[in-house]
């Protein structure tokens, strides 16, 4: 299966899955599990080779030219965390369908949670930088909605915000160092950036990358100072705490760190950075772990601890502290997903989390507590489980540099023993509280149980379990073959085995001593993130509140002088302190035509500035500064920008007199005459200066090769058209084109909606009640106007067609001719009315707009099928008999979609305005 389809399959899952909803809560689930297994087994199918040392590839162009490929790479690396995202995203699905209530929506929840899987896959399996990017954006919007899943709930929706606050600010961050990364190796390939370690050492540019790049790591694995968002995310449901803190989200900024880890670790800014962070996070959260109560508090913070232990490791710089690294990144997976879903299993029987107010569940539940008893002591580092090979592996790395930096190590092993048993202790152990809670149904404890016998399993036979893909996945992280050494028993001489006697003394000393500790606790005048990081954003908030006030005071008109008045000082700025000189190009002679054309331009612009309140005089001055271009562009030998003005300029002259039905007459005097001079006086400047650059273009031969002599060469031989305007917009740049059109449908689309808005407010309605439109003539509807408007509806439509089938060869194209046809249409609203000529369509305008962008999309897909990059078009010629040879070209289906487009918007925009008078007409009525 290819590493594409791979990542793929989560987000075919969360489609279904919806789909699915109508038949069932189970049937949800099922198509969700499927989606996951089958992901999962096109990955272990891949398991052999990796693990023998052979990548498995994928790569599709997309934009190649901007380096942006969509490239798909499983190493041992990849396919470690990607078996966690889908391995534990199996066992959450199964959990998840009987965890939630009956009343929950179990189709959306599963549509939002198979989002975050393929985001999280995506992700591991990304070879592009920049595809990688927004696989790690589209993890922050996902974990979102499932963080803030009960929204119904404070700190659900607090934990949400929170979460995409500092994830989404690291996510900025990353972007910026990511390219700076891509910059210096020269491409944005991952294969070819860690090839790259010597140039990217070398560049002056490396230490802003590599803080860029920390800071988003940091962010996503909630290392200090980030660390606080973390256990506020348990406000989600518990299916996504333990999937979130086990194997996705938060392992993404380790998998970050690991995989760049070739190329940026081995230097002091490394070392300090990463291991420091990673120590203080480690410290911090085992240290607030042991002082909680809520049961996904302590686990929140144990994980955010266990994350710090790992980029502790990472930081060191060594082969084989990247090799315990992996090997806890594995363990603290299983055991920490298992242990949320005994807190959940917990929560689930007795509605209390509160650790002071359970106790003595191990008669009521002991398979439960079996469970727990596992998870749990792995998570502490006892024997023989996995969570005792990972620690004794940290603390063996950490007894290989300072003593300092192995005691605080040995401070969080200690910590760690401390809040695990207490945490078993507190539900478990002591006098047994009345409560009618008993074991669940296989189909909650089924999924702990598998995890609780990978702990055991991999702790026995450690080396059979996790042996080949702990060593993959450091050989990826490292560089270099990596042969691991996993065993329960070191010898006697080995540090570690006294410092984890010594942890698991301290431990239990703790253990005994935490009454007091606690009063100490609580005694202490600690600061709190949450309150830190509200006061600070509210802050900021105020801040730019205050800044967008003083700029901006809802008037239009003082935020396009402000705008204007940035861009004319910055271009005077520009001008008085760069270099002049002459330009090289001799001038053109003065001819009469041009200049008196000249003339009626500026005189119209200019009448438009004084003339403005009076709205239709504005209208038909604007037009004639729209006709004025279109001669000038004809007279510079540029007929098809001449035929796509002249159209654009009937359209809007059209439309602009349709809506004016709705306005009065005139535009009521706001300014003074001190801010119309203020105005004046800045739009001479700006008009001046751009006059001046047009000038000093024109006068000069270009400093570097221009693109259109490109498109001019390769217009016949490369899109088979001799229009290079039309092979421009979509061939060359139709990628443009494709993005221009869907926001054209988007926008058609809003004016509809805000349409229906203004229908449902009876605010609104009743201002509609009170105009009056306008009747300037005996007959609204004048019958030469209907008959000619009708009579040249038919012609109209064959020009269009004309215009879309030539424009490949000739001045015309998709976009000139659904303007021509929506003129013709438009006529008929102006002289038939809005009611008439609504009642006689017979196809939806947003369908059109639908169709006009599906067509687009699967003609620029289509180019996928013969290898080429999306939106490439291909023609050919054939010879019908009896017809001469004719050219077939993929680039009409796409100018079709344009078509379909144009029209569907401009005609949207007429039923809006359709809708509004048919309701004040039935208002006067």
């Amino acid at each position: 299966m290819s590493p594409a389809l791979i990542a793929a399959l989560p987000f075919l899952g969360a489609i279904l899955a919806a789909l699915a909803g109508w038949l069932g809560r189970g049937a949800a689930a099922l198509t969700a599990g499927a989606a996951t297994a089958l992901a999962l087994a096109g990955l272990l199918s891949h398991a052999p080779a990796i693990l023998n040392g052979t990548p498995v590839t994928a790569t599709f162009d997309w934009l190649p030219a901007l380096g942006m490929n969509a490239s798909f790479r499983i190493d041992g690396l990849g396919l470690m965390f990607a078996g966690l995202i889908l391995g534990i995203g199996l066992l959450i699905i199964l959990y998840a369908r009987f965890y939630l209530a009956p009343s929950e929506p179990m189709a959306r929840f599963l549509t939002c949670l198979m989002l975050f899987q393929g985001a999280m896959t995506g992700i591991v399996l990304s070879d592009n930088i920049l595809l990688l990017l927004v696989f790690w954006e589209l993890t922050s919007l996902s974990s979102f909605l499932l963080i803030g899943w009960w929204s119904h709930l404070p700190e659900g929706r607090q934990g949400a915000r929170m979460a995409l606050a500092v994830t989404g600010g690291g996510g900025i961050a990353l972007i910026a160092g990511m390219l700076i990364l891509g910059r210096i190796a020269g491409s944005h390939e991952l294969s070819v950036i860690l090839q790259s370690r010597e140039a990217i050492l070398a560049s002056p540019l490396y230490p802003l990358a590599l803080a860029l790049i920390l800071l988003g790591a940091f962010a996503k694995s909630a290392q200090f100072p980030f660390h606080f968002w973390l256990p506020h995310a348990m406000a989600a449901p518990t299916p996504v705490s333990a999937y979130l803190h086990s194997a996705t989200m938060v392992k993404a900024g380790l998998y970050l760190m690991a995989r760049l880890w070739p190329v940026l670790s081995g230097t002091a800014e490394w070392t300090v950075a990463v291991a420091g962070a990673g120590l203080l996070t480690m410290l911090l959260g085992a240290k607030v772990a042991l002082f909680r109560d809520d049961l996904k508090a302590i686990l929140a913070w144990s994980t955010v601890s266990h994350l710090g232990l790992i980029t502790f490791l990472l930081g060191l710089g060594t082969k084989a502290a990247a090799s315990a690294a992996m090997l806890h990144v594995l363990a603290h997976a299983s055991f920490k997903a298992a242990l949320f879903m005994v807190a959940g299993i917990v929560d689930h029987a007795t509605h209390i989390r509160d650790l002071r107010r359970l106790g003595g569940l191990r008669r009521a539940m002991p398979l439960t507590f079996v469970l727990a008893l596992v998870a749990a002591l792995s998570m502490a580092g006892i024997p023989p489980l996995n969570g005792f090979l990972s620690k004794e592996a940290m603390l063996e790395n950490a007894a290989l540099t300072t003593p300092l930096v192995a005691l605080l190590a040995l401070a969080g092993a200690l910590l760690s023993v401390a809040y695990s048993l207490r945490f078993l202790a507190g539900i478990f152990l002591g006098p047994p509280m009345e409560t009618r809670a008993h074991d669940p149904g296989p189909g909650l404890w089924l999924a702990p149980a598998l995890l609780v016998a990978i702990v055991i399993a991999s702790g026995l036979m450690p080396m059979a379990v996790f042996g080949p893909f702990v060593e993959a996945a450091a050989s990826a992280t490292t560089g270099t073959p990596v042969h691991a050494h996993i065993a329960l028993w070191h010898g006697l001489a080995s540090p570690a085995l006294w410092m984890s006697l010594a942890a698991l003394g301290g431990g239990l000393v703790l253990l005994g001593l935490y009454p007091r500790l606690r009063a100490v606790w609580e005694a202490a005048p600690l600061p709190e993130a949450k309150a830190v990081f509200e006061a600070t954003t509210d802050a900021l908030a105020r801040a730019c509140r205050r800044a967008t006030d003083l700029l901006n005071d809802g008037r239009l008109s003082r935020s396009i002088f402000a705008a204007t008045a940035v861009i004319v000082a910055l271009a005077a700025w520009a001008f008085l302190t760069g270099p002049h000189a002459a330009g090289n190009r001799p001038l053109l002679p003065l001819e009469f035509a041009p200049l008196a054309g000249w003339v009626l331009l500026t005189a119209a612009a200019i009448a438009t500035a004084f003339r403005h309140r009076n709205r239709v005089l504005a209208l038909l001055l604007t037009g004639i500064v729209g006709l004025m271009l279109s001669a000038a562009f004809a007279w510079a030998s540029a007929p098809d920008l001449a035929l796509t003005q002249i159209t654009v300029e009937v359209v809007t002259i059209l439309l602009m007199l349709l809506a004016l039905n709705f306005l009065p007459d005139e535009t009521p005097r706001e300014s003074t005459s001190l801010r119309r001079a203020r105005d004046a006086a800045l739009a001479a400047a700006a008009g001046i200066g751009a006059g001046l650059l047009a000038f000093a273009l024109m006068t000069r031969d270009p400093a570097f090769p221009r693109v259109s002599d490109y498109h001019w060469a390769q217009s016949k031989p490369g899109a088979g058209g001799t229009n290079a305007v039309n092979t421009i917009i979509v061939d060359f740049r139709g990628y443009d084109t494709y993005g221009e059109i869907t926001v054209l449908g988007i926008a058609a689309l809003v004016i509809f909606a805000l349409a229906a808005s203004v229908l449902s407010s009876r605010t609104a309605l009743d201002r509609l009640a009170g105009l009056k439109l306008a009747r300037n003539a005996g007959d609204p509807h004048p019958p030469m106007l209907v008959a000619a408007t009708r009579f040249l509806m038919p012609p109209a439509i064959l020009v269009g067609i004309f215009i879309y089938l030539r424009g490949h060869n000739l001045p015309g194209g998709g976009f000139v001719a659904g303007l021509v046809v929506s003129i013709a249409i438009l006529l008929q609203y102006i002289a038939s009315g809005f009611v008439w000529s609504e009642r006689r369509l017979r196809f939806g305008h947003q369908s059109l707009i639908g169709a006009g962008v599906l067509v687009a999309t699967l003609t620029g897909a289509a180019a996928w099928a013969m290898g080429w990059p999306f939106l490439t078009s291909g023609y050919t010629h054939i010879h019908p008999w009896p017809l001469d040879e004719v050219e077939l070209t993929t680039a009409a289906l796409f100018d079709l979609g344009v078509f379909l487009c144009v029209l569907g918007g401009v005609l949207l925009a007429l039923s809006t305005l359709s809708r509004l008078a048919q309701h004040t007409a039935d208002r006067e009525l």
